[in-house]
């Protein structure tokens, strides 16, 4: 693998890791009430074509990295409806 493709990756993996806290914190407090469902949804939808862009172009960094965002916007959106105040 090349330098290149391993900054993409580093990139991702770092971007992708941003989610996590939030994640964590709403499982923590059981708590996702100040979480915007409309930000959600626009995240979903913009992440998904994001995903398949780099599936059409084959690009490893922008699968991986959209994938992980992904599975973090899901995750957060089943919290916010079960953890519905």
């Amino acid at each position: 693998m090349d330098y290149i493709k391993l900054l993409g990756l580093a990139a991702g993996t770092i971007s992708s890791i941003t989610f996590l806290p939030q994640v964590l914190r709403i499982w923590k407090t059981k708590s996702a009430k100040d979480l915007s469902l409309n930000m959600l949804a626009l995240l979903i939808l913009g992440v998904s074509m994001w995903l398949t862009y780099g599936i059409m172009v084959k690009d490893v960094a922008i699968i991986y990295t959209n994938s992980m965002v992904l599975t973090m916007s899901f995750i957060m959106l089943y919290f916010k409806f079960r953890f519905k105040q």
